[in-house]
């Protein structure tokens, strides 16, 4: 019977800055999606605003949800 293929996972990091508000002027606080909107272009986008520009989905050629780390840092946590 053949081993199960073990998946290594890396953590991903945003690596460029994060301002203190999103693209449509919200404030960004523990989370950030930048991803696509529904006008065409991608944004940084608080939750809020990714729930009235967003185009509702995350993953590749979608966009990226970050949640702030306790060291500062922001995790990729989904997309």
């Amino acid at each position: 019977m053949p081993k199960p293929l073990m998946e290594i996972t890396r953590r991903r990091y945003w690596t460029g800055d994060v301002g203190e508000k999103d693209d449509f002027g919200r404030l960004i606080t523990d989370e950030f999606i930048d991803g696509r909107t529904m006008m065409g272009p991608w944004a940084i986008m608080a939750p809020l605003s990714w729930r009235v520009e967003g185009i509702g989905k995350l993953g590749l050629g979608n966009g990226q949800r970050y949640k702030k780390q306790p060291d500062g840092k922001w995790l990729k946590v989904e997309g």
